[in-house]
């Protein structure tokens, strides 16, 4: 069924784990190879120039990030360390690793999104949404599905069946007729290509577009949507009358109910629709103990919120009928009876309220939004690079590929053509460039689909590499996309270099962490005293024995491993835990009175190797402790190394003219 778009979330969100790391620093840097030509230094660390927009920017952003503002200089001082250590990161060759830049140029796509449309373009389709969302129109289609041939071109078969219907449309034919014959909708075939009333965001944009223009019994041309080929009816036009709440008991009426069955099912609804009026009943547990619609009866009924065209039209003309609380007759619809009670009702609203709905359904890839606000940036793209084509060689190529389609002399003839085909910024591009591109994709084989074929291909050349080259040039042309560009890089830096300088260094590093350990014991205590050992659980006194005879064998670093594989029936575990923490441990190791396990599957239990302490032994015994003060201890090594190898220079005078944002 041709059915509604769904909003999808606006502008997927880009995974931000990495970059945490800039806010617990000072919000990320911009690389200096992206600082305006004419934009004093504040500062040069590492050789290289900070620019004063660039530590401005970053200062502004960390402010306001922060519950108290910090001071100049508290934040220049870690700027100057978070400098270093992406000088070191650089000097590591981190940047130059195949992992960075295909991790980096994926999120420099998606940063870019935003600055690679026509952001009034973008508001003029979210403004048109809007005022078309204060009508509801009348839809009516013969649709057929679309099936593509090779190279994404619409089938020869759907285009031809389509052609002629719209030619039978011409010369008199009944709408009605041919949609109930012909149209793959079914949802709407059968009522002669009625879809009821719609409004804006619920079909394709181009589908919508006709509704809304065509006048009352006026046809369309063929539109193409995502799913298919559409003939519109042109239907009624209504105000809109914004949303509803409703609850509903529904009984259901099978197909092939006979007519006492029928009788019988609309009795029944006529009995509870006479107890859900009576004040003395409650609606919701009336629908929660008796409503075929299991869905809605666990929230005693409650079937949402909902707008025109999302219920079938007997519902929707039913329950937006209803005065705020009033309870329906028997209502008939394809799926039974109902009986509706309206809780709720509201406006369209303004554009404000509805701007993020808006924006999700223009991002919404099924809607044809995104083609249309990529062509219109195309368009702008041409202009702005005095795009210029070969018409002559492009019709040329067009002619060649007519007769038998783009079999082997096609290629032949034009695939070393270096003849100019199109030139934009002061580049040209040779047949041979295109035709490199074009090699990608599988061939039309049919001559009279060829020239279409070529022409979405071309386009779709000079699109893509105009927006390369676009791209390209963002970070000079836009001070917002450069700084947060720049953001993201240094933070995948800074992120890469503090794993290999201290995180994961500190992690693996077992004789590093062991004489940290022995350096700072005196830092490390406990209150209470800890038991330390082997907690053994087993299912029977006498399967216990032969654990215990089993381990006084065994090597101490085998006793885990091997008690695991030889008797699967029993649980071991290590054990490091302080006195009151585990009532097993505490009644074997403090001689309190025996207890019972709670798990009843380990009646029998004893400890191996164990031992009370006072204090840790090992950094193992307080590893969470000791690795994150090694690495504290890692940290400030590194920053020491860092300001001996890398020179900084601040100049004050251009520091002190940083000015918070108002």
């Amino acid at each position: 069924m041709f059915t509604p778009n769904q909003p999808i979330n606006y502008i997927s969100l880009i995974d931000m784990n990495k970059k945490l790391l800039l806010t617990l620093t000072v919000a990320g840097a911009v690389g200096a190879g992206f600082a305006a030509k004419k934009d004093p230094a504040v500062m040069r660390i590492a050789g290289k120039d900070v620019p004063r927009s660039e530590f401005e920017y970053l200062y502004n952003k960390n402010a306001g990030q922060q519950l108290e503002q910090q001071s100049l200089e508290d934040y220049a001082e870690l700027f100057k360390i978070y400098k270093l250590k992406v000088a070191d990161a650089l000097a590591e060759g981190l940047d130059t690793t195949a992992s960075f830049k295909k991790e980096l140029m994926g999120y420099q796509a998606e940063l870019a999104r935003p600055y690679m449309i026509d952001s009034t373009y973008y508001k003029q389709l979210m403004h048109e949404m809007y005022d078309r969302a204060q009508e509801e129109v009348e839809a009516r289609h013969i649709m057929i599905f679309k099936p593509r041939e090779f190279g994404g071109i619409v089938s020869r078969s759907s285009r031809t069946l389509a052609d002629s219907l719209l030619t039978e449309l011409r010369n008199g034919a009944d709408f009605d007729d041919l949609a109930r014959r012909f149209s793959q909708d079914r949802g709407s075939a059968s009522r002669g290509g009625y879809m009821g009333y719609i409004t804006s965001g619920m079909t394709p944009y181009n589908f919508e577009t006709a509704v809304y223009t065509l006048s009352d019994g006026q046809i369309s041309d063929i539109i193409e949507s995502g799913v298919g080929l559409h003939i519109v009816k042109g239907g009624k036009h209504r105000p809109a009358r914004g949303s509803v709440q409703a609850y509903h008991i529904l009984k259901l009426v099978p197909e092939d109910a006979t007519p006492e069955e029928q009788a019988a099912i609309k009795a029944e609804v006529d009995s509870i629709y006479k107890l859900a009026i009576d004040p003395a009943s409650s609606f919701e547990a009336l629908a929660a103990k008796l409503s075929d619609d299991k869905g809605s009866a666990r929230q005693g009924g409650n079937v949402g919120w909902f707008g025109c065209g999302r219920m079938v039209e007997e519902f929707d003309s039913a329950a937006f009928a209803l005065p705020l609380g009033g309870i329906s007759e028997p209502v008939r619809t394809r799926y039974g009876w109902h009986i509706i009670k309206k809780t709720g009702e509201k406006p369209v609203g303004t554009f404000e309220e509805n701007a993020d709905r808006y924006r999700a359904l223009i991002e919404n890839p099924e809607g044809g939004y995104g083609n249309m606000i990529g062509n219109h940036f195309a368009e702008k793209l041409r202009k702005k690079y005095h795009f210029k084509e070969n018409t002559k060689l492009f019709k040329a190529m067009q002619a060649s590929a007519l007769d038998r389609g783009m079999d082997s002399t096609f290629y032949a003839k034009w695939g070393n053509d270096t003849e100019t085909l199109a030139q934009w910024d002061g580049r040209k591009y040779s047949m041979e460039e295109f035709m490199t591109y074009l090699k990608r994709f599988a061939p039309e084989t049919n001559g009279n689909a060829a020239q279409s074929f070529l022409r979405q291909r071309f386009d779709n050349f000079v699109n893509v590499e105009m927006q390369r080259l676009q791209l390209s040039l963002l970070p000079e042309e836009n001070e917002a996309y450069r700084n947060l560009l720049g953001e993201y890089r240094d933070g995948m830096l800074l992120f890469e270099v503090s794993n290999q300088k201290v995180w994961d260094k500190a992690a693996k590093d077992t004789e590093g962490l062991e004489e940290f350990f022995r350096a700072h014991r005196e830092d490390y205590t406990w209150k209470t005293p800890h038991v330390k050992g082997l907690l053994v659980q087993c299912p029977s006194d006498s399967v216990m024995l032969s654990v215990q005879e089993r381990i006084a064998t065994l090597p101490a670093d085998e006793v885990v491993t091997t008690v695991r594989k030889e008797f699967p029936g029993v649980k071991i575990d290590e054990m490091l835990v302080a006195k009151g923490d585990n009532m097993l441990v505490d009644a074997l190791a403090f001689g309190s009175e025996p207890v019972q396990n709670p798990d009843s599957k380990y009646p029998a239990y004893f400890m191996s190797n164990m031992r009370v302490i006072t204090a840790p032994e090992e950094a193992a015994d307080v590893r969470g402790q000791v690795t994150a003060d090694y690495q504290n201890e890692l940290e400030r090594r590194w920053v020491e190394e860092l300001r001996a190898k890398y020179p900084i220079e601040v100049y004050q005078k251009e520091l002190s003219k940083v000015k918070p944002a108002k």
